[in-house]
């Protein structure tokens, strides 16, 4: 069981930072509420829902696996997500 609880700390501090990130380029960049910056925390918000509600699914067969998955889903979702926030101007 510490596994999930660890996946899901990770999915909540990488998706939490990323977050974080777009807020104080909203600060440094005098851009509060920028459009840009909230496409990307909206999407953040729903890779966070959608992994979740994957490592929370009770009906999964072979729970190593799936778990796996889910953490290299996150890995890839975040890596695309910060790719966006480096490119905001």
């Amino acid at each position: 069981m510490a596994n999930i609880r660890d996946l899901k700390k990770d999915i909540n501090y990488v998706l939490g930072d990323i977050i974080e990130t777009v807020y104080i380029w909203e600060v440094a960049a005098d851009k509060a509420n920028a459009s840009e910056g909230q496409a990307i925390i909206d999407e953040a918000i729903q890779v966070f829902d959608e992994l979740m509600a994957k490592v929370n699914d009770r009906s999964v067969e072979d729970k190593k696996a799936h778990l796996k998955s889910v953490r290299i889903e996150l890995e890839e979702k975040a890596t695309a997500l910060v790719e966006k926030v480096n490119q905001l101007s």
